[in-house]
């Protein structure tokens, strides 16, 4: 991605990072994997939170996977049920498709522990996974896992779809239909009429306004051209099967 701020809810991405050479601090315990982290610094400064250099990775012991075991990301190489501690292993990820469910921004930067400071935070979902319950309770929490881009950890983004890319949150538009509504994010439209969303806005879509302000004549015609074909259904369902999920909880 040309910007490292650049992410959207709704956006499916492939992540990577290259595998990097670790040191392994504890073996498989409590579907975990213990290792010295490669990438960050210990957070000297820090007044409240203390960090021992040590990252856990989530690891499937064979069994059913926790919902954090199921959104890791990273892997190790080899395997982590042929690690043991002292032992140096590769960790990093492979490319994985996931998509975006949350973007916080952080001003100032977020308090970890470590170095450097987080500025944002992207979570992601992996593909085949949507917010749902657990049988025994536990559930992802609509966010997912957390990317910090910029915090020293060298990932590498290729953004594969971005629905309604010509939309910004907070747009306001009127359908083929006749019905206005407010974009607040690709799954989060708002029916000016009260009535329940249904089937979503029906295409071509017409921008009134952005940013609270009518709307200029260049901006109106990249959303009307954008919508000028297909439809947010079918929107919906290239987005799920590139992501293997639910848009909605």
């Amino acid at each position: 991605m040309r910007d490292a701020g650049d992410f959207r809810v709704g956006d499916v991405l492939s992540v990577s990072c290259p595998f990097t050479p670790a040191r392994v601090e504890r073996g498989v315990t409590w579907d975990c994997v213990s290792v010295r982290w490669p990438w960050w610094e210990i957070d000297t400064g820090s007044d409240f939170l203390h960090w021992n250099g040590v990252v856990a990775l989530g690891v499937d012991g064979g069994g059913r996977a926790t919902p954090e075991v199921e959104a890791e990301l990273f892997r190790t190489d080899p395997p982590p049920e042929q690690l043991k501690a002292g032992d140096v292993c590769r960790v990093g990820v492979p490319p994985t498709v996931v998509h975006v469910t949350a973007v916080d921004h952080h001003d100032p930067p977020l308090e970890t522990g470590w170095l450097p400071r987080p500025r944002l935070t992207v979570s992601v979902l992996p593909r085949g996974l949507s917010y749902r319950e657990f049988p025994d309770g536990s559930h992802l929490d609509g966010t997912g896992y957390s990317i910090q881009p910029g915090d020293g950890i060298p990932f590498a983004f290729e953004l594969l779809m971005r629905p309604y890319a010509c939309l910004r949150p907070g747009d306001e538009v009127a359908d083929a239909a006749g019905r206005a509504w407010r974009f607040d994010g690709p799954w989060d439209w708002t029916a000016f009429d009260g009535e329940p969303a249904g089937t979503g806005p029906e295409w071509p879509l017409t921008l009134l306004t952005r940013a609270g302000t009518p709307c200029s004549a260049e901006d109106a015609e990249a959303v009307a051209t954008s919508t000028a074909s297909g439809s947010h259904q079918e929107t919906v369902r290239d987005w799920m099967s590139l992501t293997q999920a639910s848009p909605t909880p």
